[in-house]
């Protein structure tokens, strides 16, 4: 079986935004500050923790506009924090919640069909290593059970 790895957001990217740099609807940022429930940030995924400043803005996690570039609302630590380490073990954020959707893309950037569906926690990395079964799979989006928001990048390691 294929095995996984976890990809954040790029630091550059996040650094810009962290710097004022307009998000994909061409608005600045929004600056909040955690209640230590539910701010799982793409950069380090990890919660933002109670108390710390983060963002909430629009992202395209896709290299151009076409319709299935999906924009939507995702969490970033305000003042910086180090990128997650592109690895095989699942990252902290999602040891709190307990379903996704993962959905399977193609060289093209365009959804796979037939390939989204929504997971447990648990057994994401085993259906994200089925998915790349398929020759035509690039890469897989993870993303909220709940509200669809953007959450990481899977590719094969």
């Amino acid at each position: 079986m294929t095995s996984v790895r976890f990809k954040a957001m790029a630091t550059n990217t996040v650094a810009a935004y962290q710097a004022g740099a307009l998000d994909a609807n061409g608005q600045q940022p929004e600056r909040h500050v955690s209640n230590g429930d539910g701010v799982p940030c793409r950069h380090c995924l990890s919660d933002v923790a109670e108390g710390d400043p983060y963002l909430i803005l629009a992202h395209r996690p896709f290299p151009q506009t076409h319709p299935y570039a999906e924009v939507g609302p995702i969490f970033l630590h305000a003042d910086g924090c180090n990128r997650y380490t592109e690895e095989s073990n699942l990252p902290d954020m999602f040891l709190e919640r307990d379903r996704f959707l993962i959905r399977g893309y193609g060289k093209d950037d365009r959804i796979v069909y037939g390939t989204g569906r929504t997971v447990a926690t648990d057994d994401m990395e085993m259906a994200a290593a089925a998915l790349f079964g398929q020759p035509d799979i690039a890469y897989i989006h993870v993303r909220s059970g709940s509200y669809n928001c953007y959450q990481c990048r899977i590719e094969r390691h």
